[in-house]
């Protein structure tokens, strides 16, 4: 599966047309995306952390943490699944690693950026980003530690809240020279500034669109317009997961029953169809011995 994923990326890639691309924390998410219809899914970093270990996206999570993840899925879906490794969990030797990691757990695409150690959230403040050689040779072990050279190599630059818009582009420019097949320049701050991306830089680009976030809220159709190749809603399935079970808990809490917050439920039947249950009924009657 992971080859054909990694082909269906690529053909995404190859043909320029404007995807959505929602993120997912776990493999239940990920199945809903697969289900409601979308193309690929994005494994987020700060999804996981924030719903795997309860803590912030500040760089808490290990990569064998993100790869157990990511292999349930792998397991749950048949969607390309794009990994959000954050720095690569170490220096170029470590990123080799990581790659090769991810790479087995089920990824088609993974997402390296340039941030010191420890990282943060794109949208925090305080970030602090390496030195553009270092990144650079980052990128090169992350290319060439891939198994399969369909998987895709994502870079990301968080240089516009350090060093300016000027210094971003130009290390996304480096880091495509250094074989990235994507680049991902976080944290635009106007679209004057989302439109010389995708214009500057000649791979496929991906913007991330975040609730409450520091890039301005834009139209899909406009952002298709402006030449980006993915629109990436990272956590909008969680924030929603989030808002969703303080409603009902909060209610639950209050009053004791959930009269009046079931329409924010789904039902037993749909949770059941969701988790594939009447596939392991049929493979529990198959294999039955009575």
């Amino acid at each position: 599966m992971t080859d054909t994923c990694n082909r269906q990326l690529r053909d995404i890639l190859n043909r320029r047309e404007t995807t959505l691309l929602p993120g997912a924390a776990n493999a239940l998410a990920a199945r809903i995306m697969e289900d409601i219809g979308f193309k690929a899914v994005y494994v987020s970093g700060a999804g996981v952390t924030n719903t795997y270990l309860g803590v912030p996206d500040i760089g808490l999570i290990s990569v064998t943490e993100l790869a157990d993840n990511v292999a349930a899925m792998r397991e749950a879906v048949s969607l390309p699944l794009i990994v959000d490794a954050d720095t690569g969990f170490g220096n170029a030797i470590n990123v080799a690693r990581t790659v090769k990691t991810l790479e087995r757990a089920g990824a088609n695409g993974i997402q390296l950026e340039d941030q010191d150690f420890p990282k943060r959230c794109g949208h925090f403040s305080g970030k602090h980003v390496i030195p553009r050689a270092e990144m650079v040779q980052k990128i090169h072990a992350a290319a060439d530690a891939r198994n399969d050279a369909d998987l895709v190599i994502m870079a990301r630059t968080d240089a516009i809240a350090v060093n300016g818009f000027e210094d971003a582009i130009e290390r996304a420019q480096a880091y495509i020279e250094a074989g990235a097949d994507m680049t991902f320049v976080e944290a635009p701050r106007d679209q004057a500034q989302m439109r010389e991306i995708p214009r500057r830089l000649k791979v496929p680009q991906l913007v991330n669109i975040v609730h409450g976030g520091l890039t301005p809220m834009i139209a899909f159709e406009d952002l298709a317009k402006m030449g980006f190749v993915m629109v990436l809603y990272a956590n909008a399935a969680l924030q929603a997961a989030v808002a969703g079970m303080q409603k009902v808990l909060g209610h639950l809490h209050a009053r004791g029953t959930l009269d009046g917050v079931t329409p924010f439920l789904a039902d037993f039947e749909e949770r059941q169809r969701l988790v594939s249950k009447p596939h392991y009924d049929a493979l529990e009657k198959k294999y039955s011995t009575e």
